[in-house]
């Protein structure tokens, strides 16, 4: 698979579409060295997703029966959202644990859209089963080529700004966006997994030697918990020796809040777990190290500003 060539074409695809997100050089929250933070919350609908979701759409036709994604909200916020601008229908299937302000937010764009009980994997044989029945085209949120190579723009844009680090700490749960990342940078930096204690199906994936079913919980659920680590992530993570780190619940809180406190940026869970990497010691950078933290999510429950 040539990656460069499809994340450089589909840069090309979604230019116009998507935001060019800001990166901040802050020295700050006691670490006692600087970082690079790429602010990537602040894309369309809070998440990088949207750049998956436009690659996806515009790179191959969608049929009548327009779109149908399984989303933990994020994924499903970007594919209604890309769906509403290029003119398509789209279903979208989110689990209980999405919680009130990613439906809110689905629902807000336009999309029809179906809360399914339990958690994320029987939203995905839900919408797998809309896909068979109506002929919908199926927009994966992580383990399909289209969707990474869009994530992979994220971190090209971030080379194309200046990035100067040497450890780029991404948050996963699926897969997608740190897949991108691998493809992308090819072993030219070093990339650092983050993930929840208990949501870790790339942890469990590396260690087994094969990706494996893991049980999902905790405040980042429903943004990085995947049952099971996208086969593309696995092989890419595999291939480059990937190394993953865990962060406890209390660490991601902690560093949801000083993200407020040192700079004013409001993120959900997920958003602020490469952080938590960080702040709670689960990754020390070698002396003279320079990192950075890709701040990937912005959708916050409950929601700070509820419509009336």
């Amino acid at each position: 698979m040539d990656w460069k060539s499809a994340i450089d074409a589909a840069a090309d695809r979604i230019s116009g579409q998507v935001f060019e997100t800001p990166v901040l050089n802050v020295t700050g929250f006691g670490l006692g060295f600087p970082i690079e933070i790429k602010l990537e919350q602040m894309q369309h609908t809070g998440s990088f997703k949207a750049r998956g979701a436009f690659n996806t759409l515009l790179g191959q036709p969608v049929p009548p029966a327009g779109l149908v994604a399984a989303s933990g909200g994020n994924h499903g916020a970007a594919v209604a959202f890309a769906a509403r601008k290029l003119g398509h229908k789209a279903h979208i299937f989110v689990p209980e644990i999405a919680g009130p302000s990613k439906i809110a937010l689905i629902r807000g764009i336009g999309a029809e859209l179906t809360v399914v009980p339990g958690e994320y994997a029987n939203a995905m044989q839900m919408a797998q089963d809309y896909e068979a029945g109506t002929g919908a085209m199926q927009i994966h949120a992580y383990d399909a080529v289209p969707t990474v190579a869009g994530q992979g723009t994220c971190l090209r844009e971030w080379e194309s700004q200046g990035l100067k680090a040497d450890t780029v700490l991404i948050a996963v749960g699926g897969g997608g966006l740190i897949a991108g990342a691998l493809a992308w940078l090819d072993g030219a930096r070093k990339v650092v997994a983050v993930e929840p204690e208990t949501s870790c199906a790339l942890h469990a994936a590396l260690k087994a030697g094969e990706p494996v079913d893991v049980d999902v919980s905790g405040v980042a659920a429903n943004a990085l918990g995947a049952r099971r680590i996208g086969r593309i992530c696995f092989d890419l993570a595999q291939a480059q020796g990937l190394r993953s780190v865990l962060v406890t619940d209390e660490a991601i809180s902690a560093a949801q809040k000083s993200l407020w406190r040192e700079l004013r940026q409001l993120v959900e869970p997920a958003g602020a777990t490469a952080l938590a990497a960080l702040l709670s010691g689960a990754y020390r950078p070698e002396p003279d190290e320079k990192v950075a933290v890709l701040v990937c999510g912005g959708n916050i429950a409950p929601d700070p500003f509820p419509e009336d």
